[in-house]
């Protein structure tokens, strides 16, 4: 899941870091080497409001060079480790996409001897269902979803996605711009679990979606953060840590955590199969995971951490803010998502494109 970057600086990125990693692997002229990292944008803090650069205050401690290129989603990052030559040592998958990866042979195993840091995570973001065994992945982030509404064009504070599909709200609703989080919301609004899904679920989901269509202002993602803080559109769903981010740039913003319970989702580092510099890779998965570096990323991204030791160093307001931290009886009623089989995910993906092209 991700941050707001621009499309200017993300296409910047993508195109430096191409051709830095199109010989991956090659000696760096750093004594202690290079780690190529493909990350969601903006996703470490960066010396904006206060806060450290991760990677410049990694570069310094290690004397390893980093070379960072963003995506835009799971799918893009997949795309990208399966079909192209340009190699990668630190990814940065959700949680059905680990599964993937692992039951594709795409992942290292780690070395936790050079992750010590591991040990403050707090167990339960330990051995994930995504990697019951716990070999591939290193938790990072977490977060639900949720809504964003601007207070000043609803006549009551939303409670449940139906709000979506509100017809007072036509043409000023925005939703997901991937298939996974936009047919996960239909389903719970026909009564399924979106955590598993058939070819027979994604149908009714579209049938919901089909609904909507005639409501929606616009598919976004990171056009969500333009349009919800420039007053542009009345509602949208997104990540709850986003939210928060969003509300502090418009006071007129307000956020809601459905009744039915959202998407619990999980942000692991991992080591794709095609890294050349592994020790590198681990040592930046341990740095990511030093308390103050884990919490200084806490507070510029408000996605949960599963640091137990860093959320000792955050303020209060953080702690307790339920965007950041959800409880425990709203976590009750969380789904997440898990990976599906080929055919039914192309066929998820087929769907939505149809919708959107209608």
């Amino acid at each position: 899941m991700k941050k707001i970057i621009s499309i200017l600086l993300s296409a910047i990125l993508a195109c430096s870091a191409a051709a830095a990693l199109s010989g991956c692997g090659s000696a760096s002229t750093e004594d202690k080497g290079e780690v190529n990292i493909f990350n969601w944008g903006d996703y470490v803090a960066n010396g904006e409001d206060g806060l450290l650069d991760v990677v410049e205050e990694f570069e310094k401690e290690t004397g390893i060079k980093v070379n960072y290129t963003t995506y835009d989603t799971n799918e893009e990052m997949y795309n990208m480790l399966k079909n192209s030559n340009v190699s990668y040592d630190v990814i940065c998958p959700s949680d059905y996409m680990i599964t993937k990866l692992i039951k594709e042979n795409m992942l290292l195993e780690l070395n936790f001897d050079n992750i010590p840091n591991y040990k403050n995570l707090n167990d339960r973001f330990k051995k994930l269902s995504c990697d019951p065994e716990g070999k591939y992945s290193v938790c990072c982030n977490w977060g639900v979803t949720g809504l964003v509404y601007d207070k000043t064009k609803v006549s009551e504070k939303p409670v449940s996605w139906a709000s979506l599909w509100d017809e007072q709200y036509k043409g000023e609703i925005l939703m997901f711009n991937n298939s996974r989080d936009a047919m996960a919301i239909a389903m719970q609004m026909c009564g399924i679990d979106p955590s598993k899904c058939t070819k027979a679920d994604i149908d009714k989901a579209t049938e919901k979606l089909r609904e909507q269509k005639p409501l929606v202002k616009k598919y976004v993602m990171d056009q969500v953060f333009t349009e919800m803080e420039g007053g542009q559109a009345t509602i949208a769903p997104y990540y709850a840590g986003d939210i928060e981010v969003m509300m502090e740039e418009n006071e007129d913003l307000d956020y809601a955590l459905p009744e039915e319970g959202s998407n619990l989702f999980y942000d692991a580092l991992c080591i794709p199969s095609c890294s050349k510099n592994k020790e590198n890779a681990e040592a930046f998965i341990n740095f990511m995971h030093k308390p103050e570096i884990a919490a200084e990323n806490c507070k510029y991204l408000r996605y949960g951490t599963p640091n137990d030791a860093a959320a000792e160093l955050l303020d209060e307001d953080i702690r307790n803010n339920e965007l950041t931290f959800p409880s425990d009886d709203y976590l009750k009623k969380c789904y997440v998502l898990s990976d599906v089989d080929d055919e039914v995910y192309a066929y998820m993906q087929e769907q939505f494109v149809n919708i959107q092209a209608e």
